[in-house]
């Protein structure tokens, strides 16, 4: 008996006491009531959370119904969620008194992100548990024609499918997959406007050289201050902006056919500042002349009819200043599920801060700001326009035009970018050593100030997939607008080159 009884008390105490799998009910529903109560908390959460990471079930479905609502453009409060949810009792609760119970007892919004990253790290503890128990099991009771490799592989497998969980892609994909990409991009370039494989940017010579703006690049304009770098970024964002056309999808979400979205990173103008100068450039009026009220009846219509027009373009300017790359690729997350996004412009690199600051060495701080907006324009399958500054070592020289070189901080940037453009204006430069007039000097200088007025160059000192050279612009300085050069000069290309 003695004997039996140690047998059952040594039994007693080899049995687990039984354990609650991982989970925060109490952050569950402090998100879902932040959610109910202000719909902008689920976009902080909405790139990394998805229902199957609630622990409790009731919680999965109202996280659900929230997200399809939502992302069909419509409120998801607690009044509209509990059609869908039908009154069931919930121990003395009833749906809808359960509702509006989150939404009275709800967290602010600024916390939302940290709850859901709570309750995301709780649901991969219990996937690895799963896992866990799955490779024990199996290892105790593995059937005869199993080996342990077979084992190994398939643990590995999913512990690879669980580390790459709410990443946007990731890991290798069958040569197929990029083949059938390939195919659509050359098939959307034969039915776009200008059989581009990228997005027209309206300069014509530009576009032939590169293609258009493509998917995923990083493209670099840089030039001195006064070269019109800013105005050659907010040229395109416009013509982009105004060709907008989409295709109304069967969920109701648009698919871009020509021209795009375009989020614009005004890091240096205030919004007011860029659309005033927007407007200058289309309306033909100086901004100048625009601040100080110095206009003329027609003038003031041709602003007015540009501003009207502007109106229904799809170009949205966020003017925060300082802003770090990480805060500059959550805002750009946002606006693409909130209004969609086809180009995304920053002006300009050097205002930008990394996301931890590395003391002196703004080189590497750079080299962080690069390497992450590179990371951006491939997780958004946009094309990034990034502004940079030029080193003054360009003004030493007696050819003014700019060089990979005189990028500033310039390894990371030449590295990271898959095309560089810098923009050049002689006459800028000619302007300033005006000899003695009537000398001889002062004749010649008058000759080159005829033949670069109103001419600009767009030097591509670096493109991965396609030539390097020059493009020649016009450009309009009193209004700050480039346009295709009407060149007589030019000659038509030759068939089978």
């Amino acid at each position: 008996m003695a004997a039996a009884n140690a047998l059952i008390a040594r039994l007693e105490t080899a049995i687990p006491e039984y354990r609650v799998a991982p989970n925060n009910i109490d952050a569950e529903q402090a998100l879902l009531g932040a959610i109910l109560v202000n719909n902008d908390a689920y976009y902080r959460v909405s790139d990394f959370l998805e229902p199957g990471h609630f622990f409790e079930d009731l919680h999965k479905r109202i996280y659900e119904i929230a997200t399809t609502l939502i992302k069909a453009g419509k409120v998801a409060t607690p009044i509209t969620l509990k059609t869908f949810l039908g009154d069931q009792d919930l121990g003395g609760v009833t749906v809808s008194q359960y509702l509006a119970r989150l939404a009275a007892e709800a967290t602010t919004v600024i916390n939302a992100e940290d709850y859901g990253r709570t309750i995301y790290d709780l649901a991969i503890r219990r996937s690895l548990i799963g896992i866990g128990e799955d490779l024990v099991n199996t290892a105790y009771d593995a059937p005869v024609e199993t080996s342990p490799r077979d084992q190994i592989e398939e643990t590995e497998r999913r512990l690879y499918e669980l580390a790459e969980t709410g990443k946007y892609d990731g890991g290798f994909q069958r040569f197929s997959e990029a083949l059938t990409t390939a195919i659509d991009m050359a098939a959307n370039a034969f039915k776009r406007e200008g059989k581009l494989s990228g997005i027209a940017t309206g300069l014509t010579d530009l576009d032939r050289m590169m293609g258009g703006l493509q998917p995923s690049d990083m493209v670099i304009i840089a030039g001195r201050p006064g070269m019109g770098k800013t105005a050659l970024a907010t040229n395109i964002a416009f013509n982009i902006a105004k060709a907008y056309e989409f295709e109304k999808q069967a969920d109701g979400s648009h698919k871009t056919v020509n021209g795009g979205v375009v989020g614009f990173f005004s890091l240096e103008m205030s919004a007011e500042q860029l659309a005033t100068r927007i407007i200058a450039e289309q309306s033909g009026v100086p901004s100048y002349k625009i601040r100080r009220g110095d206009i003329r009846e027609d003038d003031f219509y041709k602003i007015t009819d540009v501003a009207r027009d502007m109106q229904a373009m799809p170009l949205y300017i966020d003017q925060t200043g300082g802003l770090s790359i990480a805060q500059l690729a959550a805002r750009a997350r946002r606006l693409k599920r909130q209004r969609g996004l086809d180009l995304l412009v920053v002006d300009y690199i050097q205002l930008l801060s990394g996301a931890t600051r590395k003391g002196d060495n703004r080189v590497q701080e750079v080299t962080e700001i690069t390497t992450g907006m590179k990371a951006l324009a491939k997780e958004l399958n946009v094309p990034i326009l990034a502004l940079s500054q030029l080193s003054r070592q360009v003004e030493q020289r007696d050819d003014k035009r700019p060089q990979l070189s005189d990028l500033r901080e310039s390894g990371s940037i030449e590295q990271d970018a898959d095309v560089v453009m810098f923009v050049f204006r002689e006459e800028y430069y000619l302007k300033n050593k005006e000899p003695k007039p009537g000398t001889e000097e002062h004749f010649k200088w008058q000759s080159d100030m005829d033949q670069a007025h109103g001419r600009a160059e767009v030097i591509i000192g670096k493109q991965r997939h396609g030539p390097t050279g020059t493009v020649q612009l016009a450009f309009q300085a009193e209004v700050t607008r480039f346009a295709n050069l009407a060149d007589e000069h030019k000659l038509p290309e030759r068939m089978g080159d």
